[in-house]
């Protein structure tokens, strides 16, 4: 286990920016939800914000693309843009498997 590794116990919370329900949009909530279920199963909450209906929740996370994953908690905040496809990027962005190389 490295540094990185989720601490037993803790909850990880995760906002999702999406707009509307585009393919791309609900994909990377498919593919947000298979990965917490696999990585994080039962210590994870998720919260899809569409932009469509909470513009104004964008300001607050400093949100310019979507879909975009915010992780809340644990601290520090990390984004990922994207539709979430790629579970190794998915798996380094949000620090729960250590990253090849210099970031």
């Amino acid at each position: 286990m490295t540094d990185e590794a989720p601490v037993a116990g803790e909850t990880w919370d995760l906002r999702l920016y999406v707009t509307g329900r585009s393919p791309k949009c609900l994909r990377a909530v498919a593919n947000l939800r298979q990965v917490c279920e696999e990585h994080l199963a039962g210590r994870y909450r998720i919260e899809v914000v569409d932009l469509l209906e909470n513009p104004r929740l964008a300001a607050d996370d400093q949100i310019f693309a979507v879909p975009t994953l915010v992780r809340r908690l644990p601290p520090p905040i990390r984004k990922i843009v994207g539709d979430l496809s790629d579970e190794d990027r998915v798996l380094v962005g949000l620090q729960l498997r250590a990253g090849q190389g210099p970031t």
